[in-house]
């Protein structure tokens, strides 16, 4: 349910500001926008918030959490074995929500206080979010930020590797670092849909990358192995580089995807680097009334794959959740955790829609 994520959304920065002293919320306006939802859902979530005492409204100037209440449910880590920071990126919400759904369920059975941070894909939300983990933490499940650029904040992650406290990155990870990772084998899910559209006559193939993260960049690398394994069209006029920040300014996203299929009357068809670029693909070609598009998405992470009927990788939220929450244990249970290789690089799940004409 919509005003669901948005309520997980408010515990979690709640539970990161706690110790602040600025017990105010984010607007109604700032959640309808960030969230896709209308006021009415944000309403929804508060009104469940305040019904278990956490936030209270104040006319005119806002919504504030009670602090109080905060800090008293701080209280219950003293009966749990572990506690165990979650650190999402927080931009795909479907992914994220089916991640956290199934790390709790795992932590629930196994003794585990699970603490949840946001850094909204902002590297100095992550260094924060990290400073808050610095004690108190038996381990640490990371999703990295714009993780293909260099970070900043790797010193701390080196300081929290030095107390020996685990750190488990899945998604996007630092290739500078050695850390532990659970990741989709990116290279090959590429092979597979790149295929799928060769094999309907696709010559001319586009491609949408983020390149400020190393899924992207894997997911690039795929495409233009593919794209010469079988004997497609390689050139970089249709490819197009994006950060992921782009999301977050939808009108001008959409205005630099239909500029870039402009420059390109080739092209047949369009892979998309996940759901939210393929979201605004749609709704460019619908908003110029365009079906002559095939396309293909990685990491959809929607439930309505099969009515959408596109050809994508599924995004395993759940699997993954299940997997770094069992890791994370194995590892802060392993006293030469250090010493053995916790890394993982699942095989993508392909579904095959009708998104592909035939030429």
């Amino acid at each position: 349910m919509k005003h669901q994520v948005v309520a997980d959304y408010l515990r979690i920065i709640i539970d990161q500001n706690k110790f602040s002293s600025n017990t105010k919320l984010p607007s109604e306006i700032f959640l309808t926008k960030k969230f896709s939802v209308c006021r009415e859902t944000v309403r929804l979530a508060i009104k469940q918030l305040e019904e278990e005492g956490l936030v209270y409204s104040v006319k005119g100037s806002g919504t504030f959490y009670n602090k109080e209440k905060a800090l008293s449910l701080d209280g219950s880590k003293c009966e749990k074995k572990y506690r165990i920071a979650l650190i999402i990126q927080g931009q795909d919400r479907g992914a994220n929500s089916a991640l956290i759904k199934a790390v709790k369920e795992t932590f629930q059975m196994k003794d585990v206080d699970i603490r949840f941070f946001y850094t909204d894909n902002k590297i100095s939300n992550e260094r924060k979010c990290l400073t808050s983990c610095k004690s108190g933490f038996d381990g640490i499940i990371i999703d990295g930020v714009k993780a293909s650029i260099a970070n900043p904040n790797l010193d701390v992650y080196a300081s929290l590797y030095n107390k020996n406290v685990p750190l488990l990155f899945y998604n996007n990870y630092y290739a500078a670092t050695d850390y532990p990772k659970i990741i989709i084998d990116d290279v090959a899910c590429a092979d597979l849909l790149v295929k799928a559209l060769v094999d309907k006559g696709h010559k001319y193939i586009s491609g949408i990358f983020f390149y400020d993260n190393y899924q992207g960049v894997m997911k690039y690398q795929g495409y233009v192995k593919a794209l010469l394994k079988y004997n497609a069209v390689f050139d970089d006029k249709y490819v197009k580089f994006l950060i992921s920040d782009n999301v977050e300014k939808k009108e001008n996203f959409e205005k630099v995807i239909w500029n870039f299929l402009k420059t390109i009357p080739r092209c047949s068809a369009i892979v998309c680097c996940n759901i939210m670029i393929y979201e605004v693909i749609k709704r460019v070609l619908s908003k110029h009334n365009l079906n002559n598009y095939s396309i293909v998405c990685f990491d959809y992470s929607s439930s309505d794959y099969k009515e959408e009927g596109v050809t994508c990788s599924l995004n395993p939220g759940s699997v993954i959740g299940n997997l770094v929450a069992e890791t994370i244990i194995e590892m802060i249970e392993d006293p030469n955790y250090k010493s053995k290789d916790y890394s993982r690089l699942m095989e993508p799940m392909i579904y095959f829609g009708n998104s592909i004409k035939q030429l």
